[in-house]
């Protein structure tokens, strides 16, 4: 029975193996560099910011046309009946009257406070700061990207490691059933040792699925669909570069980062903006002055020429009493003998007319809203200084934690390179005494156990202070690079 489990198992590994060089044989791989500049212009993240900056710009680039004067055209057509008011005339009428009405007007702000020019100011800082805002959004995926890409190597380190211990235990398997068949040894002996590289594939199985599940993470973050054929580039963690620590001073660090960081550099413009609404508020607590200027002309088909022929009539003006007799008193005058309709466009030329002049506003009252938005603005100020103050904090924080972890996985890096040496150690002495029949088998898994806990411990350790280290390089203003 137990020869049929170890073909099983003798089976199993192999396809491991062979799942293992599918890994690596998975198309055209990406480096880092690569994986960083595909989500910078694919992620969603980093797509809606630049779309939010480019409406705020629009926004900044209507107030900077707003300085400019206001002209509207107006017209309007239509057809009146009953008792109403003859556009051309102003008078009563009865009569069914076609009618059309143009204008044209211009208003131009010649003063008022400074208002709009401030409101302009803080738009276009507000635009600015909204463009590093898509900066920040490329520093943080490109953070998150190099995480992900990160535990991808981390989890095909751990492959490589627990490929190691399959085949050590299968070799061990191996050996033992040989001994086994020769009466050299009991049954129990390889029924352990198969145990243990069930174990051992199984923590295969696991190692290969993490790595699957972080390359599906990477996929995310860059925006790929998560049936395309992927794979990365992953140089040997000791082989990737990273500064001496001695290099990285955390005060170093935080001044280079205040002043280089997206953050920061929002954080500023925001509170200039704020300051110049401040300014836009107060001026419009005060009067302003416009010029205002206007084209107005009008047409109505009830408007109508006299002729050009005339006739002598005597027209009744009134009575004169004489001695009690009423006599009546005439005037004679020329009057046309018919009438002709007003054309269309002698009309809009007869009664063209034109204005000009100056407005002059003066806010009295309106409940309080000009005084509230203006102490709206002020406290505004304050908000965006306090929260420059807490990013500023919270960012020095974040640098000397980060040198402080640094610091830790170095330390740490080197305990689990010296544990994984004595465990090494340990393990060889054990194989040896195993071999000549002096240690039985539960201690030497126990041994091989050991190792591959200071083996994964020490892979973990590295890839935890590669990422720290470059989490350093970051701040420092270096990017990201393996």
């Amino acid at each position: 029975m137990f020869k049929l489990n170890t073909k099983l198992l003798c089976l199993l590994a192999c396809l491991l193996f062979t799942i293992q060089h599918a890994f690596s044989q998975a198309g055209e791989k990406w480096d880092l560099r690569e994986c960083v500049e595909y989500a910078i212009k694919n992620n969603i993240s980093v797509r809606q910011a630049d779309v939010q900056a480019r409406i705020v710009a629009l926004t900044y680039e209507q107030s900077k046309l707003s300085q400019l004067p206001s002209l509207s055209f107006q017209t309007s057509a239509g057809y009146q009946f009953g008792r109403s008011i003859d556009p051309a005339t102003n008078e009563f009428t009865n009569e069914k009257i076609l009618f059309a009405n143009h204008g044209l007007n211009m208003n131009l702000d010649l003063f008022n406070w400074f208002s709009k020019k401030n409101t302009i100011a803080a738009n276009r800082f507000t635009a600015e700061a909204y463009t590093e805002g898509v900066e920040k959004a490329k520093n943080d995926i490109a953070l998150n990207v190099a995480n992900a890409y990160l535990q991808i190597l981390l989890n095909f380190e751990q492959i490589k490691v627990s490929d190691v211990q399959v085949k050590q235990s299968l070799e061990q398997v191996n050996t033992i059933r040989k001994q086994v068949e020769a009466g050299a040894l009991p049954e129990l002996n390889l029924a352990e040792m198969e145990t243990q590289l069930a174990t051992d594939s199984s923590n295969l199985i696991t190692a290969q699925t993490n790595y699957t599940l972080s390359i599906l993470q990477l996929k995310a973050l860059l925006n790929i669909d998560a049936d395309t054929p992927f794979d990365v580039e992953l140089p040997p963690v000791e082989l990737i570069p990273v500064e001496p620590l001695s290099e990285l001073d955390p005060a170093v660090v935080y001044q280079l980062a205040i002043t280089n960081l997206p953050q920061q550099k929002i954080n500023d413009l925001n509170l200039q903006a704020a300051i110049k609404n401040v300014a836009a508020a107060k001026g419009n607590m005060f009067p302003s002055l416009s010029l205002f200027g206007g084209l107005d002309s009008r047409y109505s088909n009830a408007q109508k020429l006299f002729s050009k022929n005339y006739v002598n009539t005597v027209i009744p003006i009134g009575f004169v009493d004489v001695n009690g007799v009423n006599y009546v008193v005439n005037t004679q005058t020329e009057m046309p003998t018919a009438f002709t309709k007003n054309t269309y466009f002698r009309q809009l030329n007869n009664n063209f007319s034109q204005g000009v002049g100056l407005s002059l506003n003066i806010p009295i009252f309106n409940g309080g809203m000009a005084r509230t938005n203006w102490k709206k603005a002020k406290l505004n100020v304050e908000a965006v200084e306090l929260q420059k103050e807490l990013d500023s904090k919270t960012l020095k924080q974040d640098i000397y934690q980060a040198h402080a972890n640094a610091v830790a996985a170095l330390q740490k890096f080197n305990a689990t390179r010296k544990s994984v040496e004595t465990a090494q150690k340990a393990y060889d002495f054990a194989r040896k005494r195993f071999d000549v029949g002096l240690l039985n088998t539960i201690d030497l898994i126990t041994n091989q156990n050991n190792l591959f806990r200071a083996r994964i411990n020490l892979v973990q350790a590295q890839a935890d202070f590669v990422f720290k280290m470059k989490l350093l390089e970051f701040y420092k203003g270096q990017g990201l690079k393996l």
